[in-house]
């Protein structure tokens, strides 16, 4: 990020944060400047720095608690960036478990969407990726996933109660497995690899994602989404 660029991303904030609010249009306009210019993680923890600065500058302890929720609103849209502009540089990413790194990946990616996530995926066990799922679902995100029926009646599952939640859902019920693991996002970004959407992928197993943005790789996930979207739909539940 140039200095030009940092002095419009500081003018922004600090306009923002005059009324202690960050209303729907400063919020689209905040996304579409950081989509533009950042570039790295640094420029990523630059905004946030800055921001942090920006509301201690204001003094919490004088503004009710409303620039506190402007901060709150200005860190929501940071993981849109994170997951968007910030990986502009690369066509890809490769991530690996155990640890955090795969499951935090997905989880910015859900965070990120913006228009579709049609996830895909042998199983859903793990809850702080499913809070994500339905976080992006409420907030008016097209969810589709795609399962097997033999997980997706396992104990623990999550697959079913996303469904009650309203989260479309349909079931590969063939003698064979659906054993995909990935998800594409606004028909712009792919994420997948051996990872299974489970707990013990992340605290236990050797696994692995690849985030992705290359348009034939893109589409032909897409594609292959919808066909089996399309051949599954006798078996919707619904």
């Amino acid at each position: 990020m140039t200095g030009t660029e940092q002095a419009d991303v500081e003018r922004a904030l600090r306009d923002s944060a005059e009324d202690h609010r960050l209303s729907r249009e400063e919020r689209g306009s905040l996304e579409e400047l950081l989509e533009r210019v950042v570039e790295s993680a640094e420029d990523v923890a630059f905004v946030r720095n800055r921001a942090f600065d920006i509301a201690r500058d204001g003094d919490l302890a004088q503004s009710g608690h409303t620039l506190l929720r402007w901060l709150e609103d200005v860190m929501k849209a940071l993981p849109f960036v994170q997951a968007q502009g910030a990986t502009r540089g690369a066509a890809s990413e490769a991530h690996f478990s155990p640890g955090e790194a795969c499951r935090e990946r997905i989880r910015a990616l859900l965070d990120a969407a913006r228009k579709t996530a049609d996830i895909c995926v042998f199983t859903i066990t793990d809850d702080r990726i499913s809070e994500r799922i339905a976080a992006a679902h409420q907030r008016g995100v097209a969810v589709r996933i795609i399962t097997d029926n033999d997980k997706s009646e396992d104990e623990g599952s999550d697959a079913r109660r996303l469904e009650r939640g309203g989260v479309p859902l349909r079931v590969d019920r063939s003698e064979h497995h659906m054993h995909h693991k990935y998800a594409v996002f606004d028909r712009s970004v792919l994420v997948t690899g051996s990872y299974n959407w489970t707990r013990s992928a992340a605290l236990y197993n050797r696994e692995n994602i690849v985030v992705t943005h290359e348009p034939r790789l893109v589409e032909t996930f897409s594609r292959d989404f919808d066909a089996l979207w399309g051949s599954l739909g006798r078996w919707s539940s619904s």
